[in-house]
């Protein structure tokens, strides 16, 4: 079996790779090469790299194994046709993402920004307002494996958390749960508005203009699902007419975000550049997944850990 990386991770997990199967033919790369790729039989990619064209090429790929959890940028439709089993990553991203999120949210509760400026200018300034997170009500759409993970770390500090998902079923860590036809009624009740939605035919521009004028102005609206899931305009109108409090976006309709953007200039958003799922240990976490799915698939199995539809885009 030859299994084709188009990236080259750390030397210790290939390493560990080879050792582990040594009955299989292992390259690595750091790009696509095409001679390399007409002769995989499983493909292990970020998926950004993969376009109509390669999907040809690979001729005999059966399986894509996806480090990543998003595959929105990637040729549905030419991998649907060919039967190719596609898996990805899904619940890895859970610890540093949520990490990440409440890192923000106390960041702005606690004023650290203005802490931190007032160090860099040698100021002792005591004029600003301190919120506590306690006793709010976190909004989380999509309760999933990451967004459960949020929910436990919110519910330590005493916040009620509401989860939205298609089904309407419970989720764990939240204090209710309910589907998606209900978002409208919920959105008044929510302090902080969280969205952790894969990028989707369901959930594209799922929120509009409307929706933020529904939040209460305290209310801080974060996005580390898919930039997607509302229009830019729609957001800089709602922050400039002070609908909601503060963006924090991870995400964003264009990536990267254009200098020219509002958004750069706002003083109630604050901008990560798609970093929130980012960690030392995000490969290794990758790997113990492919490892288990490799053995599956060696094995003749084919129901693998986070097999996708690739034409749902989950």
């Amino acid at each position: 079996m030859r299994v084709y990386f188009t990236f080259d991770p750390r030397p210790d997990l290939k390493e560990s790779l080879v050792n582990d199967f040594p009955e299989v033919d292992f390259i690595f790369h750091k790009t696509i090469d095409d001679k390399e790729l007409a002769k995989a039989e499983v493909l292990v990619t970020y998926g950004e790299d993969l376009d109509e064209e390669k999907i040809n090429i690979a001729k005999k790929v059966k399986w894509i194994f996806v480090a990543s959890s998003g595959i929105e940028k990637m040729p549905h439709q030419a991998i649907a046709e060919r039967g190719i089993v596609v898996s990805n990553v899904r619940g890895i991203h859970k610890k540093p993402m949520a990490e990440s999120i409440l890192a923000h949210l106390l960041s702005i509760k606690r004023a650290l920004p203005f802490i931190y400026k007032n160090q860099q200018e040698k100021t002792w300034n005591q004029k600003t307002k301190l919120y506590e997170l306690n006793g709010s009500t976190a909004l989380i759409l999509g309760p999933g494996a990451i967004g459960s993970e949020v929910g436990r770390m919110l519910q330590a500090f005493d916040v009620y958390t509401i989860g939205v998902n298609r089904s309407g079923e419970s989720a764990p860590y939240m204090n209710e749960t309910h589907s998606m036809d209900k978002l409208k009624e919920l959105l008044p009740k929510a302090d902080i508005l969280i969205s952790i939605l894969p990028s989707t035919v369901e959930t594209r521009y799922l929120l509009n203009y409307e929706h933020f004028t529904l939040l209460k102005d305290h209310c801080i609206f974060m996005n580390f699902g898919r930039g997607d899931l509302v229009k830019t305009e729609d957001l800089i109108r709602a922050l400039e007419e002070k609908q909601i409090f503060h963006a924090v976006l991870d995400v964003f309709e264009t990536e990267p975000l254009p200098g020219d953007s509002k958004l750069w200039e706002m003083e109630n958003v604050t901008i990560s550049p798609h970093i929130s799922s980012r960690s030392s240990r995000y490969l290794e976490r990758s790997f113990e997944i492919f490892k288990r799915s490799l053995r599956k698939w060696m094995n003749g199995e084919r129901n693998l850990e986070n097999k996708m539809d690739i034409l749902k885009g989950y």
